[in-house]
């Protein structure tokens, strides 16, 4: 079977997640793992491929509009995507980010699940929400942003990666 693996990554973490993806593809099957930017550039040949990984940082609660373009050319396709979000923890968040994704993708095509974990963030993200409490230090929720953004900074980490592994081989047995 031949699997491609498309992503968009801004700071390296959705980058992690489908290289670890690709651990798990490449095992059995013929298997392509390509930034977004370079398969729009090469005119990547979509036909001869079996399965897609999409994969996306979030852009204000989206997936970024360079993969979102990539993905509205597809057509009668299966389609696993993942992510990537600053603000991640909630299965509910992710699965709104999956409906926000899958949205940019034709009904002609066939979604078969999706995987997102929480990313870190740049740290110049951090500084704005510091400068903004300096503003409003009785602000909690801005208190709340920052010890996110604390806890963001250690992810992708293993047990996420596993997690990613684990979703491309569920995908993978279900096809």
């Amino acid at each position: 079977m031949k699997i491609a693996i498309i992503y968009e990554s801004k700071t390296g973490n959705t980058k992690l997640v489908a290289e670890a993806i690709n651990e798990i593809c490449i095992k059995d099957n013929d298997t392509v793992l390509i930034p977004v930017e370079t398969a729009l550039e090469e005119n990547f040949d979509i036909q001869g491929i079996d399965f897609f990984f999409l994969g996306s940082w979030t852009d204000k609660g989206d997936c970024g509009q360079t993969i979102k373009n990539f993905a509205n050319a597809l057509d009668n396709k299966k389609i696993a995507l993942f992510g990537t979000a600053g603000f991640g923890g909630s299965q509910d968040y992710f699965d709104k980010l999956t409906a926000r994704f899958s949205s940019s993708i034709l009904d002609s095509n066939r979604i078969l699940g999706s995987f997102y974990c929480q990313g870190k963030m740049p740290q110049d993200v951090r500084n704005h929400y510091q400068a903004m409490l300096q503003q409003n230090p009785q602000d909690k929720n801005l208190k709340v942003t920052i010890a996110n953004f604390d806890k963001a900074q250690t992810h992708p980490n293993e047990k996420d990666l596993n997690k990613a592994k684990e979703f491309a081989k569920k995908m993978i047995d279900n096809l």
